[in-house]
């Protein structure tokens, strides 16, 4: 199985397109991988030769973001859960697996919530903490840590790109993702020249993303849950104490705190990373 193999297609939920990739595996279980923001589309490049010999491997550009425009300007968790099903119904997938990062780690608890019947297995990977006032915490925190990991002038600048983006600016938007990004690998000096795509960050999708977290419910605690999950942060990530919303949420978790590590433990200890992912989708 090789990277030249995968489908391409837009696939259509109501009103609004999904691009999708598809690394087919025929007979082999399937893993769906949501990228963070929310309004941040991310290809998981780094993943898939990791997983595709032995899965089936779903990647989307969620509503809004670059491939997949959102007429609707439905960003309910409702139309969120829906594209998630639409997408496992077209490729004829019963159930599957959730591989989530950031804000990606949270729509897979939100999923989960609702329709934990179709899911084989979480794999939350420095998930965003909660909903609600939960998440409004989680927001306080990471404002702290881009605070402390930057120069004044350089925080000075996120506050006016903040304000801008809320206003609708996505080139505002992308200048203060670039500048978060930043101040994620500060910590980390291999990284610091490392540059991600953002032309196609999407103000709106993460804007009307966000309003519709704060106003959905708390998650529920789960208990006993019918399939495995396994949270990862990394011990310097940009969480604080909410990350024990996640923790208390889950039991039955396996947890995992990734040393030399922030929010990017695929790039700043792939190794240990890697081997908790492996240990997690054992074929």
């Amino acid at each position: 199985m090789t990277h030249s193999q995968k489908i391409e297609t837009m696939i259509q939920n109501g009103s609004d397109q999904l691009y999708t990739v598809c690394y087919p595996n025929p007979d082999k279980e399937t893993i769906i991988l949501l990228h963070g923001g929310p309004g941040t589309p991310d290809d998981f490049k780094l993943f898939i030769p990791k997983l595709e010999k032995d899965y089936q491997l779903i990647v989307f550009h969620q509503r809004g973001t670059r491939k997949s425009p959102c007429l609707s300007g439905d960003y309910s968790m409702e139309a969120y859960i829906a594209d998630i099903n639409t997408i496992a119904d077209h490729f004829n997938v019963d159930k599957f697996h959730l591989l989530g990062h950031s804000w990606g780690g949270l729509y897979a608890q939100i999923y989960a919530s609702k329709i934990p019947e179709r899911v084989l297995s979480l794999f939350l990977s420095s998930p965003g903490t909660g909903t609600s006032k939960q998440w409004q915490q989680m927001e306080k925190e990471m404002m702290n840590y881009n605070k402390n990991h930057c120069t004044t002038i350089e925080w000075l600048k996120m506050g006016i790109y903040s304000l801008l983006g809320n206003l609708g600016s996505s080139k505002a938007s992308q200048a203060l993702f670039r500048q978060v990004v930043r101040n994620y690998n500060a910590d980390y000096p291999a990284f610091h020249d490392v540059k991600l795509d953002m032309s196609n960050v999407s103000v709106q999708a993460g804007n009307q993303t966000r309003k519709e977290i704060m106003a959905y419910p708390l998650l529920p605690r789960l208990e006993d849950p019918a399939f495995p999950i396994t949270v990862t942060f990394g011990d310097n990530d940009i969480f604080g104490a909410s990350m024990h919303f996640v923790i208390s949420r889950y039991p039955s978790a396996q947890v995992f705190t990734i040393k030399n590590s922030g929010h990017f433990p695929f790039l700043h200890n792939p190794q240990d990373y890697f081997a908790i992912l492996h240990q997690h989708f054992q074929p």
